[in-house]
């Protein structure tokens, strides 16, 4: 065996690390060819605040991986820096157990990913086994720590991660899934007990767990926690931190609005690239959203590279990451001068039209709750009732109730108005529909929790004028600039401004009135398709 393919772990087709399935689409193997352009973006900022020089020729900075999977990070890391070392320590086998021993560490996410990162790092699952590459290793683990942890239950949640009681309060038979980056009071203290000394390391770097289902809903509700990695990384004061996440902390909800306030004004987020089909990152992986990484920069902040991958076609912008006046990134960057045009106007937002969430107290589905509803409900309509337009309490489809049912918003059953649904998913489609078909609601009708309504109006005329201007092209495009998941709550219409409803608008009117140029109508009109399609 050459030394190159002994200790570069390269030689060897196909990569053994391309061929794992993932664990689940909440914890993702990370595809070697992703981890060595995050490492390369690394190297290159390290270069760039150091005066050229090179990151892998260096003995004495650390790595860190929070979250070990397949150990890719670390493997890449361990390959680079033995070519880089080359001439600061001559003799491999010394080399290595350098590197490994002195530079190289990580946290494994379970027990099994554990022994699959020593593996990859040390080509042995025990690190001081006959077979590793490492040679001073005292204990079986080394440098990757695992050890199985419970959850601190408070209540029905875990007080660390959030974690559902019910969910994984299961028993030692089955995988906790209580990472130990995440569970601690404070972080600096843990990593000096897990590596038995203050550590400081340089560059962390992973990809960590995404989310744990925590029983809501159907059955699919889920707890993001890959947010909680990374303000622990922070915490540790590295000089670098790069991580590879689900992208739809850029709009954030579901306990991610304070991450994505901190992020977006943290002037040492340098870089991030943003793909907007998971699969491009993580092929056969279907990440709602996309899935983005970043670069974090300690000692040298400033405005932030921002690259967005479509369709694998790549663009990049240096700017700022929130636009003035806006608190929601934008992931597009061709869609920067748009929206800049857009607000010059300074017109009320479409959101002022638009209803919170169950607009008429009507969430069938709501168990434990008083909102409960199960309202007298008829196929036929009959004296006083009104339409009902519901959708998973039954089939989909259109009933009749009593106006006693209604528990909020009973003045607005009367009025012309405009339903949408709420949620819209087209699961990589391309390009994209964003929102649902609206349709004309009318006097004396009503609908769950499912829809979101706008208006209301005195016009059945106004009413379809706000379709038409739903439907356009221009519309849904603003709309996209906010809308990174399937739910398109209220917010979701921030940035579309409100237009004289006495006329109905096309995409033509629109783009006159806001100077939208040829090369911006093209680029809209390459991301959203005519609604007039099949609503699938």
């Amino acid at each position: 065996m050459t030394e190159k393919a002994g200790f570069a772990l390269r030689g060897h087709n196909p990569d053994v690390l391309t061929c794992i399935a993932n664990l689940s689409n909440d914890e993702v193997f990370t595809p070697p060819e992703l981890a060595n352009r995050m490492l390369d973006r690394v190297a290159a900022a390290w270069a760039a605040n150091n005066g050229g020089a090179n990151l892998w020729t260096n003995k004495t900075v650390r790595f860190l991986d929070p979250c070990a999977k397949s150990g890719v990070f670390l493997r890449e890391i361990v390959r680079r820096l033995t070519e880089g070392l080359a001439e600061e320590i001559p003799d491999l086998p010394a080399r290595v157990d350098h590197i490994v021993t002195r530079q190289v560490f990580g946290v494994g996410i379970t027990h099994l990913t554990s022994l699959l990162a020593r593996r990859s790092v040390y080509c042995s699952k025990l690190a001081n086994g006959p077979h590793s590459i490492a040679k001073n290793f005292a204990s079986e683990e080394g440098n990757i720590w695992f050890e199985r942890l419970e959850h601190v239950w408070e209540g029905e949640k875990c007080k660390y991660c959030g974690a559902s009681k019910k969910i994984l309060d299961r028993g030692e038979a089955l995988e906790s899934h209580a990472y130990a980056f995440i569970h601690t009071d404070n972080i600096k203290t843990r990593i000096a007990e897990i590596f038995g000394e203050n550590m400081q390391f340089d560059v962390i770097i992973g990809n960590p767990p995404y989310q744990l289902t925590d029983g809501g809903g159907m059955g699919t509700s889920a707890t993001p926690i890959y947010h909680l990695f990374v303000q622990q990384g922070k915490k540790l004061s590295p000089r670098f931190l790069s991580m590879v996440i689900p992208s739809r902390w850029f709009s954030g909800g579901r306990g991610l609005d304070e991450f994505r306030k901190e992020m977006l004004n943290d002037s040492s987020l340098r870089t991030i690239v943003d793909f907007l089909d998971s699969a491009e990152c993580f092929p056969g992986v279907d990440l709602s959203g996309g899935v983005c990484y970043f670069l974090w920069d300690r000692d040298n902040p400033g405005v932030c590279s921002v690259t967005t991958i479509v369709k694998g076609e790549a663009s990049t912008m240096v700017r700022p990451l929130l636009e003035e006046g806006a608190e929601t990134f934008i992931r597009y960057n061709k869609a920067i001068p748009i929206l800049r045009k857009v607000r010059e106007f300074k017109e009320m937002s479409f959101s002022e039209i638009v209803s919170a969430n169950d607009p008429f107290g009507l969430d069938v589905r709501a168990e434990n709750s008083y909102r409960r509803i199960k309202p007298k409900f008829s196929l036929e309509k009959f004296q006083d009732s009104l339409t009902f337009y519901y959708n998973g309490w039954r089939k989909e489809g259109i009933g009749y109730i009593e106006k006693s049912a209604i528990s909020k918003n009973v003045d607005w059953t009367a009025q012309y108005k405009v339903f949408i649904s709420k949620a819209y998913g087209e699961r990589g489609s391309f390009p994209y529909l964003v929102l649902a078909k609206p349709f004309l609601g009318e006097p004396n009708s009503c609908c769950t929790e499912t829809y979101l309504l706008i208006g209301s109006f005195a016009s059945e005329q106004v009413a379809k004028n706000v379709i038409s201007y739903i439907e356009t092209r221009f519309f849904r495009f603003l709309v996209l600039l906010i809308k990174n998941t399937q739910n398109g709550m209220k917010k979701v219409y921030s940035f579309v401004p409100i237009q004289d409803f006495r006329e109905k608008w096309t995409d033509e009117k629109l783009y006159k009135k806001y100077g939208i140029t040829e090369e911006e109508i093209a680029f809209i009109e390459s991301m959203i398709r005519p609604m007039g399609e099949a609503n699938d």
